[in-house]
């Protein structure tokens, strides 16, 4: 009952809103501008932008007392535009279906004013979405992209204020996690969406969208902040004017000499895990490539799956080349001393492939061990896998009994990290073996992520073979003297600790503490443990 007045309520505000205001301000501008040209009227003249000095002109000495206002979108973000986090809450949060009606939806956007705009894709986004996938995305997915689209300058300015204060038309949800977590925000105003028990239904609460330049008077009263950031439009020239100081932040500041574009380096807080699917910032022309390719994707990986899984080393690595994998190679296959066991290659871990992309590149049968593999993944895996249980004396034996066999693969990590960083290496591994190999692995996608904490894992080698040239880049580096393993008298934790460093040197990543607990509890909001059955603990995944 309740969705259908929702639905009748959303009919009513269209049939108003949509065509009685807006069928005649599209005519206009369609008849004034063209179909094919933006609606320049929010965008202000080269002589009123020059009535506000642009961001770079801003000192940032003594100003720890300052106040600073300003909105994530123009203000501190490099692009104006919001449609590509709206097409990531739909598409991580939602479903690819939600996302695809947000991309169909973008010539009705176009005629659309600034408003009815920013209703009709938060419908489109939050209709029927859940507010746990919400936080999900806001949480693991959203700070990834705000992060590499954040203006140096901008932040520059904002890191030497000591108060600061967000003002958004867009859903506070969106925004306000980021803002707080990682640019220490001390309030964030933005629209209130509204919600029917756990779920959004797509409408804006009362009293609407946020008026930003009335939401601050509101906020501050008669006092006037100290800082304004906005973007050229006119909404913020308003916005800014009721501060005492006021800056433009424009996307095209490079064209000065200097880059706008945040390195990595100065990220408030480093960015070491996230979560999603989609690598690339989706902006329209983006997203319809996207879907333009996900047959052939879809079709180029089940093709480059089925050759490693059923054809001889040799042949299935050239026709994996052949179709657009790039495999680098360095380093070879290791001497073999007079011990009976095995070698034990010690893999950092970048996706559920990696111990296929070794066996495949040395052209010979190696035996992985994992926590947790989905049915799935065991049944297409074309080596051999074992499940481990996480208890170390049974985890140790089954090990040792491997080795006993064959050589074995082992990624001490635990799980796998998509960023720059090596998590903390177990180290039962250096207890179980003299002939211990190091193996760097790094990963390159341009548009898909094949792992995922709170996703389908059987669908993770899937992902990252659909990308158009998925990369995987192989450094086998020398076997570890006999001095430096536990035989030469090295404790686990030190024989641990050296290959840890060594492998990140390799990669020129940087080594960390950090465990899969961590990991777990950031992006899915536990610690990766499910019960089973016969109520036995088990990973979720890699």
């Amino acid at each position: 009952m309740v969705f259908q007045m929702v639905l009748l309520k959303l009919a009513d505000w269209i049939l108003y809103q949509l065509l009685a205001n807006s069928c005649y301000r599209a005519v206009r501008k369609m008849r004034s501008y063209g179909l094919f040209l933006k609606n320049q009227s929010l965008k202000s003249s080269p002589q009123q932008a020059a009535s506000f000095p642009n961001v770079i002109r801003c000192g940032l000495e003594n100003r720890g007392s300052d106040t600073l206002v300003c909105d994530i979108h123009g203000g501190l973000l490099r692009t104006e535009s919001f449609f590509p986090y709206f097409m990531l809450v739909a598409f991580e949060g939602g479903s690819i279906l939600r996302a695809f009606l947000l991309l169909l939806s973008c010539p009705i956007l176009w005629v659309l004013d600034y408003e009815l705009k920013l209703r009709a894709m938060i419908f489109i986004t939050f209709c029927g979405l859940r507010l746990k996938d919400m936080d999900n995305v806001s949480r693991a997915v959203l700070p990834k992209f705000y992060l590499e689209n954040l203006h140096l300058k901008a932040f520059e300015v904002l890191a030497s204020t000591g108060s600061r204060f967000a003002f958004t038309s867009v859903p506070r949800v969106m925004v306000e996690g980021f803002l707080k977590e990682y640019l220490q925000f001390d309030n964030v105003t933005g629209t209130e969406l509204h919600t029917f028990g756990n779920y959004f239904t797509g409408l804006v609460s009362e009293p609407g969208l946020v008026s930003k330049h009335r939401a601050l008077k509101d906020y501050f009263g008669d006092k006037k902040p100290d800082i304004g950031l906005g973007s050229p439009s006119l909404y913020d020239h308003l916005f800014i004017s009721l501060c005492k100081e006021a800056y433009v932040v424009s996307s095209d500041d490079g064209k000065s000499g200097t880059s706008s574009a945040m390195p990595r380096d100065r990220y408030p807080k480093p960015l070491v895990f996230h979560d999603g699917r989609l690598a690339f910032l989706p902006t329209p022309l983006a997203t319809l490539l996207m879907f333009l390719w996900l047959p052939i994707g879809v079709f180029l990986a089940l093709f480059r799956l089925f050759a490693g899984i059923y054809l001889p080393y040799k042949l299935a690595l050239f026709l994996g080349i052949w179709s657009g994998v790039d495999l680098r190679v360095r380093g070879c296959s290791p001497s073999r001393s007079g011990h009976r066991k095995g070698i034990l290659y010690v893999c950092t871990h970048r996706t559920l492939l990696d111990p296929v992309f070794l066996s495949t590149s040395l052209g010979q049968p190696l035996t992985a061990v994992t926590y947790s593999l989905s049915k799935m993944s065991e049944v297409i895996a074309p080596i051999k896998t074992v499940r481990l249980t996480r208890e170390r004396d049974q985890d140790g034996n089954t090990m040792r009994r491997l080795l006993s066999e064959g050589d074995l693969v082992v990624c001490p990590e635990g799980t796998t990290c998509r960023e720059p960083y090596l998590l903390r290496f177990s180290s039962l591994f250096a207890e179980l073996a003299s002939e211990i190999v190091p193996v760097a692995m790094n990963t390159r996608v341009s548009m898909f992520y094949g792992t995922t904490a709170s996703g389908l894992k059987c669908l993770d080698p899937i992902f990252f073979l659909m990308n158009p040239r998925p990369s995987y880049h192989i450094q086998i580096l020398e076997k570890l003297p006999r001095e430096l393993t536990c035989d030469g008298g090295r404790s686990s934790c030190e024989v641990a600790n050296y290959i840890q460093r060594k492998l990140a040197d390799a990669l020129g990543f940087e080594c960390t503490t950090l465990t899969r607990k961590d990991k777990y509890m950031m992006l899915a909001g536990n610690e990766g443990i499910v019960q089973d059955k016969r109520k036995k603990s088990q990973s979720i995944g890699e």
